[in-house]
């Protein structure tokens, strides 16, 4: 059986392209809003052309103690040349969360497909 999860890629994003930079503060005060930012290509900037480019990001927050991630955001770039304008692959996003866990980005490449990153966000009182 293929399971969904072994299809996805992962690696240090200051060398691979295609990976999802997490912009997340390492901490923050309960009840604070929290910006979360996610880009593809940030230290090698990824082709973003008719051909080859980034269909979506998915953020997800999984606090400690749940069995399940969040989906916090999603986004699709839908403008890949069409009058020759294309979408950047960049979202920002945010959220309160009620205690400390794990921010997850997934992002999905016309051709080289999905690819994923974390971090880690410590909730403070």
């Amino acid at each position: 059986m293929k399971l969904l999860s072994n299809l996805y890629q992962s690696g240090d994003w200051k060398g691979e392209k295609h990976v999802p930079v997490i912009h997340a503060p390492e901490k923050a005060k309960l009840g604070d809003l929290v910006e979360v930012q996610v880009m593809v290509g940030e230290e090698i900037p990824h082709p973003n052309t008719f051909e080859h480019y980034i269909s979506w990001i998915k953020v997800y927050f999984q606090p400690e103690g749940h069995k399940f991630p969040i989906e916090i955001g999603s986004c699709n770039f839908t403008a890949h040349g069409e009058s020759e304008l294309f979408t950047e692959p960049r979202v920002t996003i945010k959220f309160k969360p009620s205690k400390s866990g794990t921010l997850y980005a997934e992002s999905y490449c016309n051709i080289h497909g999905l690819w994923e990153n974390s971090v880690e966000l410590k909730v403070e009182e």
